[in-house]
């Protein structure tokens, strides 16, 4: 029995590993997340083998199928830079639209940049960024007080995320103003 299973080992090697989707990660980096950097039999190449795809923060999911007798094949969904975040500390990362962090981020100099003190709103200001998407959001500063958002002309202000994301059009019919927004209503400034 020992024989057979050394036996399958050698006889149904991994002859051909596909990666796709991959943008930011290079082949072969894929290939030792997923446990495929050396000979290993294909009979034995599983979830447990391949779980170190998901160690990156680069990979927000990934199908690996194996098919027989001597292929597998990775599908990579790769998370995307959706802003740069300046940490209490200065340092400035990129991070995902979910807020994971992405090292070595390059490229991400026309993002916009969030920083702020107090408690930490960056899934907030994240969730925010999608709902002004169509604006040109250049910086958003968060406080325990509220959220100012500079455009590429103009700022709002809001104290209250829900009342800036219903009045979000006050943007776009007062493009260079500075705009403040309450629950009660919207305060534009000449």
């Amino acid at each position: 029995m020992l024989g057979a299973g050394v036996g399958a080992w050698f006889a149904l090697p991994v002859r051909t590993v596909t990666v796709s989707g991959n943008a930011r990660l290079s082949e072969a980096r894929v290939r030792a997340l997923a446990g495929l950097d050396g000979s290993f039999g294909w009979l034995y190449y599983g979830a447990w083998r391949a779980r170190g795809l998901l160690d990156s923060p680069w990979v927000q999911s990934a199908v690996v199928t194996r098919t027989f007798p001597d292929r597998v094949s990775i599908a990579l969904t790769e998370r995307v830079p959706r802003a740069r975040w300046q940490r209490r500390t200065g340092e400035v990362v990129a991070v995902a639209r979910d807020g994971t962090v992405l090292p070595a981020a390059t490229g991400t100099g026309g993002l916009p940049l969030i920083s702020g003190w107090g408690p930490d709103r960056v899934p907030e200001v994240l969730a925010l960024l999608d709902t002004l998407g169509r604006y040109t959001v250049q910086t958003v500063t968060y406080t325990p007080s509220g959220v100012r958002v500079k455009l590429k002309t103009g700022s709002v202000w809001s104290g209250d995320l829900n009342a800036l994301v219903k009045y979000a059009g006050s943007i776009s019919m007062y493009p260079d103003r500075d705009i403040y927004i309450y629950p009660w209503g919207v305060s534009v400034q000449e």
